[in-house]
């Protein structure tokens, strides 16, 4: 398996966020016709944290998607077991378009390897509406560690002693998968520290419990420009229009390492093919509106080529697949 695809369809978690999205998104409700949701209130849940970046692309659309829907879209943070509790929360939700997930692909792809006494496929269990947005991810480390560059940081984590240690939000995270790829293909030994989403697992790279962190932009990016983070290098093929200064792992030293990700939009399984269809229309049309790409644009992440549901759920069977045998690989296992 070549490094580039190690991680192919990953997608970040949680941390501080910019607009500090504690809020709700409300707007119009409409009488609902029987058996779907339209009309009624949406619960769009965010399997992290609040203050992440999957967070805070998710608060960032759900204005957008109120107005093409006609109804309130409601952001709810449920965090907790690298977001398996939120997915399958929403799994288990009456199948009618009332509740929704905005996740990440390791949501529905990794996690379900990981949590071996749960008997709930979410490959299976959630069905895809779209792809809202890609993206690479930040390495940012404590900016107390003696390290400028990334060959700087490889050299100072192999020292005796070193004690390099890296956080992520869990055991099969996008940043937890992030930096045992980083780490081998550095040759760091490194101490991974699990949280409950990215949002504490980057608090702590703040305040230098933690040696580094595997970011999406969103969280990284400002944190990085105020000077208490340091980010080191990014993990796509080009640089970051918002870190112009910061170059990809490529560029600094580790070529054929590319981490990209994703954010999609989810609903039970079972939901009935015209909800459906009126959510991903819906969704697409949010998605593409220049006030959302404005948003991904600052915030370093890019909208999602367009991408009918049919081939995104196959696409995601492939990968869950892909997952399973590599789980088995690593040794993965859920803390």
């Amino acid at each position: 398996m070549q490094r580039r695809h190690l991680l192919p369809l990953l997608a970040a978690p949680a941390l501080i966020t910019r607009a500090q999205a504690q809020g709700t998104s409300q707007g119009t409700s409409q009488g609902s016709p029987q058996g779907t949701g339209q009309g009624r209130p949406i619960t769009l849940i965010v399997p992290y944290a609040a203050g992440g970046g999957t967070d805070i692309v998710a608060r960032e659309l759900a204005p957008i998607l109120m107005e093409q829907l006609g109804q309130n879209v409601i952001v709810e943070n449920r965090g907790g077991a690298a977001g398996h509790v939120g997915a399958t929360a929403v799994a288990r939700a009456r199948p009618d378009g009332t509740t929704l997930l905005f996740a990440v692909s390791t949501n529905i792809v990794v996690n379900p390897h990981l949590q071996r006494n749960d008997r709930i496929n979410l490959s299976t269990a959630l069905a895809p509406v779209t792809k809202a947005s890609s993206y690479q991810y930040v390495l940012v480390i404590d900016p107390k560690v003696q390290a400028n560059t990334l060959q700087e940081l490889i050299a100072a984590g192999k020292r005796p002693g070193a004690g390099f240690t890296f956080s992520s939000g869990g055991v099969g995270s996008n940043n937890h998968l992030a930096g045992v790829l980083f780490a081998e293909a550095a040759g760091l030994e490194m101490e991974h520290i699990s949280y409950r989403g990215t949002a504490p697992a980057l608090q702590d790279v703040v305040a230098g419990r933690v040696t580094m962190n595997f970011s999406s932009p969103p969280p990284a990016v400002p944190l990085a420009k105020d000077g208490r983070l340091r980010a080191i290098a990014v993990t796509g093929e080009h640089r970051l229009p918002s870190l112009p200064e910061v170059p990809t792992l490529s560029e600094a030293g580790l070529p054929g390492i590319v981490i990209l990700g994703w954010h999609g939009i989810f609903a039970p399984a079972g939901t009935p093919d015209a909800e459906m269809s009126r959510l991903e229309a819906a969704a697409n049309k949010a998605i593409r509106d220049p006030r959302f790409a404005r948003s991904l644009e600052r915030d370093g992440l890019e909208v999602a080529a367009a991408q009918p549901r049919a081939d995104f759920a196959k696409a995601i069977r492939e990968e869950y697949d892909f997952w399973g045998r590599k789980v088995r690989e690593l040794d993965l296992k859920a803390e």
